[in-house]
């Protein structure tokens, strides 16, 4: 399954968890896996509060140095693939009850490094036996 994101920003953290649940098959329990399909993008799993959202962009902004990365010679967004490659490209989230099972405040991000972009998320459900 694949959910489409569009981001607004050179740097943009999205909530997509309602668009990643929408996508659960009918099972009760499993692993749903959520993959970023691009190499300047990135999934975290973190609070979707929006003065916490501008500080994890904030944050992101300052991972690494504008200038002086030889990638930037191909097309000037080494510090976005940097900043990725910390960040992580995906995430693992248990389902329980047919849900995804997140902590309280939990809910799953899409982080921009090199936007603005549309962005495809690979959603994989594997099943379990209870």
């Amino acid at each position: 399954m694949t959910v489409n994101v569009e981001t607004n920003a050179p740097i943009d953290v999205v909530d997509v968890t309602d668009r990643v649940a929408a996508e659960l098959p009918a099972i009760e329990v499993g692993l749903c896996t959520v993959f970023v399909e691009h190499t300047t993008a990135a999934v975290s799993i973190n609070e979707a509060e929006s003065r916490l959202i501008e500080d994890i962009e904030q944050f992101v902004a300052e991972l690494s140095a504008p200038e002086g990365w030889k990638h930037d010679s191909l097309d000037g967004n080494a510090e976005a693939h940097l900043r990725s490659s910390l960040l992580g490209r995906s995430v693992s989230v248990p389902i329980r009850d047919g849900e995804l099972a997140l902590g309280t405040w939990q809910s799953v991000l899409l982080i921009e490094c090199d936007g603005p972009r549309n962005r495809s998320l690979s959603v994989t459900v594997t099943a379990a036996e209870r």
